[in-house]
């Protein structure tokens, strides 16, 4: 058996899109099941996310604590940000997070890894990558607003964060999906082995 996720598409006989947002929109779709019957799916359709998992010399994650009204908390968080140009280079994408969110940029860029955040009801595909050798960025900071204006930044060991993933006290996906990622690499064939930061990317596929 081989283990890797296959492309498929189930025939679609009617679709519509009851709301469109700034970024993100409703579809339904009525999709042809296996058997011939036809079953209804609602789901959110997204451009598509990056994050960043920024890791200095003293082996501390950079993150910032932010306000997601949604789920009523503030999380501390990894820096990201949507894919907001179709076609736009991830990379370019997550350097410009990473200035714009903690005006810090990386001289060593990899892919951590790639996932679906929530497969059964949205679109949203987030590459994260590591970035190392990290520095002050030039210029002026970027002028934050909203939810970004109340924003908080630490840096934090690695041990901690999985620490805390594992207890339940640390929530955000891209931030535990990250740490994980990074501690399983290093358990294994070491970062070294990860991809390079312009690998493909079939879920949202971009100009290099």
């Amino acid at each position: 058996m081989e283990l890797q996720d296959t492309p498929q598409e189930w025939r679609v006989v009617a679709t519509t899109t009851p709301f469109q947002g700034k970024k993100t929109s409703v579809r339904t779709d009525d999709v042809v099941m296996p058997d011939g019957t036809v079953a209804r799916r609602d789901y959110q359709v997204h451009p598509g996310s990056v994050a960043v998992l920024a890791l200095d010399e003293q082996d501390r994650v950079l993150l910032v604590k932010q306000y997601r009204h949604p789920v009523r908390q503030k999380l501390w968080e990894i820096p990201a940000g949507l894919l907001d140009v179709p076609g736009e280079n991830p990379l370019h994408a997550a350097q410009r997070e990473l200035y714009e969110e903690a005006h810090v940029k990386a001289g060593d860029w990899r892919v951590l890894t790639d996932v679906y955040t929530t497969p059964g009801g949205c679109d949203e595909a987030v590459r994260v990558f590591l970035a190392r050798d990290l520095a002050e960025a030039e210029g002026e900071r970027y002028e934050v607003s909203d939810e970004e204006a109340d924003m908080e930044t630490a840096r934090v060991p690695l041990a901690e964060l999985v620490r805390g993933a594992l207890a339940g006290e640390l929530h955000n996906n891209c931030l535990v999906v990250g740490v994980m990622s990074l501690a399983a690499a290093r358990a294994g064939d070491g970062v070294g082995a990860l991809r390079p930061a312009e690998a493909p990317w079939p879920a949202r596929p971009f100009v290099s």
